[in-house]
């Protein structure tokens, strides 16, 4: 088990490592995600990741979402390996990071695989 201070520190990096997705991600990809997350179109996920909230969804929205999600996957690849710990445990740190942040009226998925707005 992660104990609290090592969780901590996790939480922390994940924020880090969302913020540097965004950065890194083209301008024009962020908008993009931006505008499906606002249209309800994309959400976030228990899981660590983004989904389609009604799929198929387009293929420009299937590209976006599994660019966004191989990045997401790498970054937390990393952060296990450097710290140590298993994959589905920062893929989890991330989902509740996320979540988190997800404003009023987006949607999120439920560890049930229900989708509703936040």
């Amino acid at each position: 088990m992660i104990e609290a201070a090592c969780k901590r520190t996790l939480h922390r990096m994940l924020g880090c490592v969302f913020a540097m997705l965004l950065a890194l991600a083209p301008l024009a990809q962020a908008d993009a995600l931006d505008d499906a997350k606002s249209n309800g179109t994309v959400g976030e996920q228990a899981n660590g990741y983004l989904g389609i909230v009604t799929p198929p969804g387009s293929e420009a929205i299937r590209a976006l979402v599994l660019d966004i999600n191989a990045r997401r996957q790498s970054q937390y690849r990393s952060i296990a390996q450097r710290n140590d710990i298993a994959l589905d445990a920062v893929e989890l740190l991330g989902a509740q990071k996320a979540l988190e942040k997800t404003p009023a009226g987006q949607f999120i998925r439920l560890a049930d695989g229900s989708w509703r707005r936040k």
